[in-house]
């Protein structure tokens, strides 16, 4: 598991490095949104089509999103709960509560479970994401933004927007394949397979380009300190808790609840910038968090085997 850290670790910091160094002239921000919409429109949904069209979808299926759903009501309810406390104000607490409910689940998460398990723990990495977090961050997720934020005219969006998306079709597909047990095509496995190579290297470099260090304020460490709790202790050990009633067994079982403890999901600025809460606690939230999961991720792995 630290090796595997390590590895990623350094493809995360080569991203981060290209946002000083600006190789060929180009931001990082620029280089990020071409490449991870590559990854979105293209190369995530073979590597979804490819995963599901073979899974055991099932029983285990609802498991998985039953975990990934309750764990997500209890990290938005926990720092709902403490911003009202601590009397943070609501630019604030709408990014803090984004931050602490929606884990990076697929960027950080789905590399790190095929790394340490093989390629057979991605099904689980992309069922908990597409079966119960994205859908949660599209709907609860647009709701609370909104609450807390300030919706502009060109912030309108639609709470069922994520059913418009390639990875929402690529999952459609794959189950109705699954399901009505059509064989793969040879041709297209091999396709598939190439494409979806590419997914793991270029969602960490990804991340590492989204990490912004310039965000890092002394004054909003005391605003970052309750995420940090949240998700990276208190959400793991209210999965452990929470699998004694749902039952997922064997290593299926700690590749789910290692998910949880993964840092702050970094799809969550596009909604603060969209709807003017604080997009930079956000952003060093998520810096902050992914940088101590490099830590934290070991002790779990550990503690939930």
């Amino acid at each position: 598991m630290t090796t595997t850290l390590i590895q990623m670790a350094i493809l995360i910091s080569c991203g981060s490095l290209w946002r000083f160094l600006k190789p060929g002239g180009l931001q990082a921000d620029e280089t990020r949104h071409i490449l991870t919409s590559v990854v979105y429109y293209l190369m995530l949904p073979a590597m979804i089509l490819q995963v599901l069209w073979q899974a055991e979808i099932g029983i285990q299926s609802l498991k998985f999103s039953q975990l990934a759903t309750v764990c997500i009501f209890f990290g938005l309810a926990v720092m709902w709960l403490c911003g009202i406390v601590l009397k943070i104000n609501n630019f604030r607490l709408g990014a803090l509560v984004l931050a602490a409910g929606f884990p990076n689940v697929t960027y950080l998460g789905l590399p790190v479970l095929e790394q340490v398990f093989g390629p057979w723990a991605r099904s689980v990495a992309i069922q908990m994401d597409l079966f119960a977090g994205l859908p949660l961050l599209f709907t609860l997720g647009i709701i609370i933004a909104r609450h807390f934020g300030e919706q502009s005219g060109e912030s309108k969006q639609s709470i069922f927007s994520f059913l418009n998306t390639p990875p929402f079709w690529a999952a459609a597909m794959a189950v109705i394949f699954n399901l009505l047990q059509i064989t793969e095509p040879l041709w297209l496995s091999g396709v598939l397979q190439r494409l979806a190579s590419g997914v793991v290297p270029l969602m960490l470099f990804s991340l590492g380009l989204a990490l912004s260090w310039q965000a890092l304020s002394v004054r909003n460490f005391p605003y970052v300190v309750p995420v940090v709790v949240i998700k990276m202790f208190m959400m793991p050990l209210f999965a452990l808790w929470l699998n004694h009633y749902i039952d997922i067994k064997g290593e299926a079982k700690t590749a789910a609840l290692l998910e949880t403890a993964m840092p702050s999901m970094v799809l969550g600025i596009v909604f603060c910038d969209r709807y003017r809460l604080d997009a930079s606690l956000y952003a060093m939230t998520v810096t902050v968090t992914t940088v101590l999961s490099l830590i934290t991720l070991p002790f779990w792995y550990r503690m939930m085997q």
